[in-house]
Formats: C-alpha cells, structure tokens, sequence
C-alpha cells in the first residue's frame, strides 16, 4: 500500500470527490435510495454538492472542513466535518467515502481518525457523531470497532429533499463518540 497523504480539500477537488461521492452511493445505497435516483445524473447531483461546498472552503473555517486521502494514484478517499453541528452530539461527520480499490486497507480508519482530531483542534465540543445506514451493517461494524456507539434510529430524510428519491421510509442509526480524542 502506498502511503497516504492528506489535505483540506478545494475548489479544483470538487469534480473528482463528486465522482467518488456518486460510485460510493450507487454501490452501498441500494436499496434506500430509488434506482432511479442512483442510475440518473447522481454525478450532476454530487457535483452541485460538492462545487458550492468546496467554492471557497477558506470563507468560514469554523463551520466545517473537508479531508482528501492521495496516494500517488490520486484520491482514494474523504471525509467532511460539520464542526458543532448539534448541541447534544457535537460534530457531524456529514461524508465518509473510500474509493472502492482501497476499501479495507486502512483508509477509512485514518479518515475518521483524522476527523476526530480536527474536531478536537478546532470545535468548541469534542463530541462527535454519524449517521449510517440501518442495512449497512458492515460500516456499523467499522464505527463500533473505532468506538462508536449507537445511540438512536430515526428516518433516512430524502436526497435533495426529493422523496421519490427513496425507497419508501429507510432508517439510519446515530453512532456517537462523546470524546473525539477516544475514537480508534
């Protein structure tokens, strides 16, 4: 495995985490989000995304960051951290995708474990929490491995606010750390 090298994201990473984002969903969220959806233009869709989101990352660095993972094949993953996005549960880790060819190989782990320690450098609470898939059992899996707890259910809300996006009312679980310097 080559070394892994990370950076806050730009503007120019847009198209190519979009891209990334796009596969991720068509590949682990069948099922919950409509065919339709995930055989359409979802590279159009993350793209939009990812473009406003990336458009000028240094306007408010407190709100948020996003991590790229490179190696010398380019990039095999990201995370994105909405700093002390609820008052309960801390920061949200909003994305957390890995190119499909570097799936366990220690990609995913370092990306969280990169989020946990920009949540600990630069949010006002160091809680910190996801939502994953009820059906993705195996990125349960992962997150209970890294300390994660599992803390509630609620409903999948529907992409782009599009209900016909979904596949009826899917659940996703809430996974907590109430210390991100715990995580690993």
């Amino acid at each position: 495995m080559t070394s892994l090298r990370f950076r806050a994201a730009g503007p120019d990473d847009a198209e190519t985490v979009a891209l990334l984002h796009a596969d991720s969903w068509r590949r682990h969220y069948r099922g919950v989000y409509a065919d339709s959806f995930l055989d359409g233009d979802i590279v159009a869709d993350r793209r939009a995304v990812w473009s406003s989101r990336l458009a000028d990352p240094a306007a408010d660095p407190a709100t948020g960051l996003t991590v790229v993972a490179e190696d010398d094949t380019g990039l095999v993953g990201f995370v994105h951290v909405v700093f002390d996005d609820d008052e309960r549960w801390g920061s949200l880790v909003d994305n957390l995708h890995v190119t499909n060819k570097r799936r366990r190989t220690g990609v995913g782990g370092a990306l969280l474990t990169r989020a946990a320690e920009v949540v600990v450098e630069r949010a006002a609470g160091k809680a910190m929490y996801l939502w994953v898939l009820e059906q993705n059992t195996a990125a349960q899996g992962f997150y209970r491995a890294f300390g994660g707890a599992h803390t509630e259910v609620a409903t999948v809300p529907p992409p782009g606010g599009v209900p016909a996006r979904l596949n009826g009312r899917p659940k996703m679980l809430r996974m907590a750390w109430a210390d991100a310097s715990a995580v690993g």
